[in-house]
């Protein structure tokens, strides 16, 4: 009996160390490896804009696109984000690249404790999206976006994200 508890100690713990939906969190400090900026203005639901070393810098989040200006569940998928991040002081953590095409930084989001590009996807405001390379978060965004989905949650039921496809 006492084997058979220490296999399943043993299981659980390997479970637990190899789950790949584990973020790092912080204590309300900045997150190790992170830049820490305020937002200055919310673009849209998968943009900012920060002060970062007193500069203002357009930041577009790592594995999420949310609704353009022109398509349906803008506004909410806007406010969502905006809920979120305004004003807020925020962590930027980068994955692979710096910056898009565009000069925008590529980063995900945290609000202290609160990874903001997964509760973007979990709430159904966001649908996943990867850039390669920068693909760190992509599985367990997927896994959320479906439950999202499957929820009926936020966007999904405009049928915005129903392009089948997870890259661009």
């Amino acid at each position: 009996m006492r084997q058979a508890s220490v296999i399943v100690l043993g299981i659980l713990l390997l479970a637990g160390c190899s789950m790949g939906g584990e973020v790092p969190v912080s204590g309300g400090g900045p997150l190790p490896g992170g830049e820490t900026a305020r937002v200055v203005q919310v673009i849209d639901g998968d943009t900012i804009d920060v002060n970062l070393n007193g500069e203002q810098v357009r930041v577009r989040y790592v594995g999420v696109n949310t609704p353009e200006r022109d398509q349906s569940c803008y506004s909410e998928a806007r406010a969502a984000n905006s809920s979120m991040v305004s004003g807020q002081t925020v962590t930027l953590l980068r994955d692979t690249s710096d910056t898009d095409q565009y000069g925008r930084l590529l980063r995900y989001i945290y609000v202290g404790d609160t990874f903001v590009n997964e509760q973007l996807v979990r709430g159904g405001w966001a649908e996943v999206v990867v850039y390669q390379p920068d693909d760190q978060y992509a599985d367990d965004f997927r896994m959320l976006e479906q439950q999202a989905a499957q929820s009926g949650l936020g966007c999904h039921p405009s049928g915005i994200f129903d392009d089948g496809s997870y890259t661009r």
